[in-house]
């Protein structure tokens, strides 16, 4: 039975993504009684979120269908500086230029996921820099300085995982939480703001947000941490051999983005379903129960469900077309939703530059280990000659090749 009377909280536990709260009960009260507002802060050190970003966007995604506000705060100040969390060295720092560019690209993301407007539980998205570069350092220490005790800071796992290596940690860098703790408190008075809702990797810089605002807005307010993901085998979630799994589509096609949830783990498909669909729960359980070929068809409804969300109909459409071609009718044409590269007659067309142009490897060191150990593939067949030229005529009328990295990556070489 659980021990959420709420509905949103409810939800979320039957779910599996509540990990801590700062005095649940409360919280449940909360939501029980008015209509909550809760943020997320997002930094814009890409010109994309990956799918390790998904979870905290289907949780806004939750509180705006049972009736609450989502706030998604962008960080275009904090991005300045990087949050150390857990992280062994301090981040690349980031223009003002490059910064805006790439929170107007991350914006599109949240368009597939949210209703914005100026409704009670629409959505709304605000930048941090829009007060953090107004600051006055001098009134700012005087103001807050007093309410952040560093000897505390210095316990939290994720500043002391940093010291205990002995890697160093700037100044610069252990600022971000007092900044991030100052995010709360100024969307609390802005917007109301009661939660700030997170991965479990933020657990300590939420809890200074919390007693900040408290202390400083007599109030109080909530912090809600969700598990972070890893996969059936260990790994990290968003990331692949290949590379980040990317929300954008200019950063990932339709067919490598649906072809991710279409390979995962056998173990991970009902866990995956409660976090990143919109399925019932009966429809969940029944889907993790097949087994063998049969679930299979569950992965296919996985991919097609979170590829809707995340890109459109049209997206799930192509990349089944895709799928069928490749799998099913082993057919080159009409895979244009593929990875593709164009080169000219004059290129190099050794197989081992050509998997590593399309992405199909990192380097040629790693091309050739794929060659030597029989996952390379032109066209469907397996190529073991590390010193492999292609010919124009390998082309064909088409002009153009399939590439193949075992089973799951594939990618195009057209013949300008």
């Amino acid at each position: 039975m659980t021990k959420y009377k709420s509905d949103f909280l409810n939800d979320l536990e039957k779910r599996g993504l509540i990990h801590q709260a700062t005095d649940a009960s409360a919280l449940d009260a909360m939501f029980l009684k008015e209509k909550v507002t809760g943020y997320i802060g997002f930094d814009a050190t890409a010109d994309s979120l990956h799918i390790g970003s998904l979870l905290q966007i289907m949780l806004l995604r939750r509180m705006q269908q049972f009736g609450h506000k989502p706030i998604i705060l962008m960080g275009g100040g904090t991005t300045k500086i990087g949050d150390p969390s857990f992280k062994t060295e301090m981040r690349k720092m980031l223009g003002k230029d490059d910064i805006d560019h790439n929170i107007n690209s991350i914006k599109t993301i949240f368009d597939n996921y949210l209703k914005f407007g100026s409704g009670e539980s629409d959505a709304v998205l605000v930048n941090n820099a829009d007060w953090l570069e107004k600051i006055n350092y001098m009134d700012f220490l005087q103001d807050y300085g007093r309410h952040f005790s560093v000897n505390r800071m210095l316990t939290f796992d994720s500043v002391k995982l940093r010291l205990d290596r002995e890697q160093n940690l700037s100044f610069l860098e252990f600022n971000y939480m007092i900044l991030q703790a100052y995010d709360f408190l100024e969307l609390h008075k802005r917007h109301n703001c009661n939660l700030q809702l997170g991965g479990s990797d933020q657990w300590g810089n939420i809890i200074n947000g919390v007693e900040l605002t408290r202390r400083v807005a007599q109030k109080e307010v909530f912090g809600l941490t969700s598990p972070l993901i890893t996969t059936a085998d260990g790994s990290k979630m968003g990331k692949t051999a290949q590379g980040a799994v990317w929300m954008n589509a200019e950063k990932l096609s339709d067919f490598d983005f649906w072809q991710y949830w279409r390979n995962v783990h056998d173990a991970d498909v009902g866990r995956f379903m409660r976090y990143f669909t919109d399925l019932g729960f009966d429809e969940i359980e029944r889907l993790e129960e097949l087994k063998d070929s049969e679930i299979n068809e569950a992965k296919k409804i996985l991919a097609n469900e979170v590829t809707k969300l995340a890109r459109g109909d049209e997206a799930v459409n192509n990349a089944n077309k895709i799928a069928a071609d490749l799998f099913e009718n082993k057919t080159i044409g009409g895979l244009a939703g593929l990875p593709t590269i164009k080169v000219n007659a004059s290129s190099d067309l050794t197989l081992v530059n050509l998997i590593v142009e399309a992405g199909l490897a990192s380097s040629k060191g790693e091309a050739r280990r794929l060659i030597r150990g029989g996952g390379a593939k032109v066209n469907d067949e397996k190529i073991d000659d590390e010193a492999y030229v292609l010919n124009i005529a390998a082309f064909g009328e088409e002009k153009q090749i399939k590439l193949s990295a075992g089973k799951k990556h594939h990618a195009l070489v057209q013949i300008e």
